[in-house]
């Protein structure tokens, strides 16, 4: 579902950075290759997430859905000169690309990529983390959001993807509710009820919830 005028999108594209060349190259191939491609984040959201990592400056950052790594490369921009990430994902057959690209990004030493179910591996975690990015399989941000919110610092910050989940939280974009609506649905009244946190819904793509540890 297309929220803003084509126009208008173009426009907003067009006033936008371009993204590094790397990340256009993953783009393409990622649209050349990959199933489901419009999973990855892209210019607009990409440079989004990599202005909103400057502006946390994290130092520890654990993404939840990596996907062909995208996402990953432009949060690793705002990073503190130390920083890490680890990304986890659960789709094996991704992996070789996603390893691919983060060495030719020179972050072999800064991502910490992890492949498999993030519900099994975040409990192993014993970082604590500046910023989380949720952006992996629907029916478990609720889940996710538990799992995380003791290892986001005071003042930290949880950002989830796909919120609007194509204009399906309203129910006149809708014939009936599925199991992914209903639980963006509930993650987003949870969320939004959830007194240890301030939020604010960003209509950027397919929307952004943005979180703030009290």
């Amino acid at each position: 579902m297309n929220f803003l005028d084509k126009d208008l999108e173009e426009y907003i594209e067009n006033h936008t950075i371009d993204a590094p060349q790397l990340l256009a190259k993953l783009d393409r191939e990622t649209y050349a290759n990959v199933y489901m491609p419009r999973m990855l984040s892209g210019h607009m959201q990409g440079r989004m997430l990599s202005m909103l990592s400057y502006m946390i400056s994290p130092q520890r950052i654990l993404e939840i859905g990596t996907f062909t790594g995208y996402s990953a490369i432009s949060l690793a921009e705002g990073l503190k000169e130390d920083g890490k990430i680890i990304t986890i994902d659960i789709n094996e057959e991704l992996e070789d690309m996603v390893r691919r690209y983060i060495v030719e990004a020179n972050l072999e030493d800064i991502i910490d990529y992890r492949v498999g179910n993030a519900i099994e591996i975040i409990p192993t975690i014993n970082d604590l983390f500046d910023l989380v990015f949720i952006d992996a399989d629907k029916g478990n941000y609720s889940n996710y959001y538990n799992l995380v919110y003791d290892k986001v610092k005071k003042g930290g910050y949880i950002i989830a993807d796909n919120v609007l989940w194509s204009g399906k939280v309203l129910e006149k974009n809708r014939k009936k509710i599925d199991k992914d609506t209903a639980a963006i649905l509930k993650f987003n009244e949870e969320v939004h009820r959830d007194q240890r946190v301030e939020n604010v819904l960003f209509p950027v793509r397919d929307g952004l919830m943005i979180l703030r540890k009290l």
